[in-house]
């Protein structure tokens, strides 16, 4: 097959999953009926011997709306019918109807898994064609010439129109891979961290769709086309966050993500307008090509507005404040977003039309500043969080930020390397996180600690993702890493930023390198070594029946991929072993382990308490992301809400108001004039009379 037909079927193949999943594996499925009672589907795991708790939503899921999970191979159970909706009612284990779901969940399961297969070999096989042409510019500060696109079709617009075509350049395939490797991950290990729920197919369907908009942005010839997945991907994001939305908290989580990111995309949908204006097509290649001919005005204009829309879907500062509140989905949701797919559209799209941004050396600067803010910043949150995928969630802020960081320094390379890397090793974490959850069935490391020996195999693989966050060798995230301060580096020293956006940038980037190996150990250390801080025991079983304890780490379909993730997290640096700078490498190491170092100290010297005391009357801020979230409460969302609830009183009691009146005064009106017309005969004759006097009284006067 050749690359114009192989193209469409990398983003097509997950969409015929997403509509298969959501059309065919409900078929012969038995639904019960709201409130229907019997034995609820929770399984009975044992964690260091004391009772588990309730994982039934009811109102409020355990561990604030943020997967509440069993263990082992045992059931989802969050207090909801076969509908997936709450009613009381419980799923039945042994009833029809849960066989139904089952029987639906493995159709689902095989309609998600074989596409996302087969849509990643062929995303290899076009990587293989290009002869991974990336790996090859890693020295490079700038990526080779987008590819001429592959043109499939024409909508007329009556101006400028609308190019239906793909690209497959070296930053194309090599994103392809990136997503579609981490998608089938993700569909693998859902089928084990999702086993009985109920709502399971529309949920694989939901990341089949997600996995085909992100396919779409990276393969996109046009910047209209990629716009469809951009929005697409906005749309997955909201229905996969908000699964559980039984949860009041988890659907405003849901709520927040939508809003946030399309405030950012109303600036980006602008910047598109703007280039695309400019160039006299939405085609990249043209858009890139007519850059040389654009006024400073135009391009720092375009970058700017485009530059909202990176901020907003890759959680940057100032709109960064959606995705730890995204972590109420489920963990491999959670993987899929910050590995592969929304965050990393934003790094991506800046490196795609990387020569317009090096025009408009002022929007570098305001990239250098806010990578600067958001990378210490996100990290010192990450350093008092005492919820493990809120951890993980400020470090991909903060890791992203490493990325703008790169960019703002002029290297593209720099940043899609570290992408690539950042994706393999922070999808490891996730997973790795969601099994531990599984486990212990909280998402709190101050209900952790001395898992290790549970959890062997998630405590090395997690280690491993760890040591990649840090930044140690021989891991993927050292090499990376290493390229993204060498050219931060250059930056300061050539000149390429201004001189305090660069020291800034220099300066917070090696403090973020402490700080990192100062939050990776500490929830590393929480959650695997020192003493059990919970105790949760097995129910006790029926008379005459042995009380056997469950020791699984989790189900095959989690391990696997958690264990295969660990491998590119370890390797995939080593094509940059070749440009490794040993004095930027030295230090960042140093820095690195002297963060890891103070926190082992601080551990050590008690292990049973938190190492975050360590930041004395900062932790409470750094916990609260330093009030942002309350701070546009009070800026925005307070005085937006006053302002609506005026209207709506404006509206209720003015305009509203006036019609209501009108009505009143009518019918008080009509109310005099029925007193007229009342049916007696005698008051109609003595109308008449007096008609017929005043007519003559009238006559007599005026003739």
């Amino acid at each position: 097959m050749t690359p114009n037909v192989i193209l469409p079927l990398v983003i097509v193949l997950p969409f015929l999953a997403a509509a298969a999943g959501l059309l065919l594996s409900r078929l012969g499925t038995r639904e019960t009926a709201p409130g229907t009672s019997g034995t609820s589907a929770s399984g009975s795991g044992a964690v260091h011997g004391k009772k588990a708790p309730s994982l039934s939503m009811g109102g409020a899921a355990l561990g604030r709306g943020e997967d509440a999970l069993g263990r082992g191979d045992d059931t989802l159970t969050r207090g909801e019918d076969a509908l997936g909706a709450t009613h009381g009612g419980a799923v039945h284990r042994d009833t029809p109807a849960t066989e139904g779901n089952r029987r639906a969940n493995n159709r689902a399961a095989w309609f998600a898994i074989i596409p996302a297969a087969a849509a990643t070999i062929l995303a290899l096989w076009l990587a293989w064609e290009e002869g991974l042409t990336f790996l090859g510019q890693i020295e490079n500060d700038t990526l080779a010439r987008a590819a001429d696109p592959i043109t499939y079709g024409t909508i007329e617009t009556g101006a400028i129109p609308i190019s239906l075509s793909l690209q497959a350049d070296g930053l194309s395939v090599i994103l392809g891979v990136l997503v579609t490797l981490v998608a089938l991950a993700v569909q693998v290990y859902s089928v084990g961290y999702l086993k009985d729920d109920a709502r399971y197919p529309s949920y694989s369907a939901f990341v089949s769709l997600f996995t085909s908009a992100m396919l779409l942005v990276v393969y996109a010839g046009d910047l209209l086309v990629l716009y469809v997945g951009w929005e697409v991907m906005g749309l997955c994001s909201y229905l996969l966050i908000g699964h559980w939305w039984e949860d009041l908290g988890n659907s405003r989580a849901a709520i927040k993500a939508f809003l946030v990111t399309r405030l950012g995309d109303v600036g980006f949908l602008f910047g598109i307008f703007v280039l695309g204006a400019a160039a006299d097509s939405f085609r990249i290649v043209d858009v890139l090509a007519k850059v040389p001919e654009m006024s400073t005005g135009t391009l720092v204009a375009a970058t700017m507005l485009l530059l909202a829309g990176v901020a907003g879907k890759s959680a940057q500062v100032p709109l960064h404040t959606w995705l730890p509140d995204a972590m109420a989905g489920p963990t491999p949701i959670s993987a899929l977003i910050h590995a592969a797919t929304m965050v990393a559209a934003g790094i991506f799209i800046v490196a795609r039309l990387f020569p317009a941004f090096l025009q408009a050396q002022p929007t570098l600067d305001v990239l250098a500043v806010l990578a600067a803010l958001g990378m210490l910043g996100s990290a010192l949150a990450a350093l008092a969080q005492d919820d493990l995928k809120r951890v993980l969630a400020y470090s991909t802020i903060s890791q992203l930020a490493f990325m703008a960081a790169a960019l703002a320094a002029g290297s593209s390379t720099a940043a899609i390397f570290h992408l690539i890397t950042h994706g393999a090793f922070k999808a490891l974490l996730f997973l790795a996180a969601g099994v531990v959850i599984h486990h212990v069935g909280v998402n709190y490391m101050s209900q952790m600690g001395g898992l290790r020996r549970e959890l062997p195999v998630t405590f090395v693989t997690m280690g491993v993702g760890f040591a990649a966050l840090i930044g140690l060798p021989p891991t993927s995230g050292f090499f990376s890493k290493d390229s993204v301060l060498l050219a931060v580096e250059q930056a300061m020293t050539e000149g390429r930023l201004t001189d305090a956006a660069a020291v800034l940038l220099y300066g917070c980037a090696l403090a973020t390198l402490v700080v990192t190996g100062a939050y990776s150990t500490r929830a590393w250390l929480r959650t695997f070594l020192g003493r059990p801080r919970a105790v949760i025991a097995l129910p006790e079983p029926p008379p005459g029946t042995a009380h056997v304890i469950d020791v699984r780490e989790a189900p095959l379909s989690m391990l696997l991929p958690v264990i295969l993730l660990a491998v590119p997290a370890m390797l995939l640096g080593l094509p940059g072993l070749g440009h490794l700078d040993v004095t930027v490498a030295v230090i960042s190491v140093a820095l690195a382990l002297l963060g890891v170092g103070i926190v082992y100290a601080v551990w050590r010297s008690d292990p049973a308490a938190d190492p975050a005391r360590m930041l004395g009357p900062f932790r409470v801020p750094c916990e609260q992301a330093f009030y942002l979230d309350r701070a546009y409460a009070v800026l925005f969302v307070r005085p937006v809400l006053a302002m609506a609830r005026l209207v709506a009183r404006t509206d209720s009691r003015v305009v509203d108001g006036a019609v209501r009146e009108s009505g009143r005064s009518v019918v008080g009106a009509s109310g005099l004039l029925r007193l007229a017309q009342n049916g007696n005969v005698q008051l109609y004759v003595s109308g008449v009379l007096a008609g017929v006097l005043l007519i003559a009284v009238g006559a007599v006067m005026f003739t």
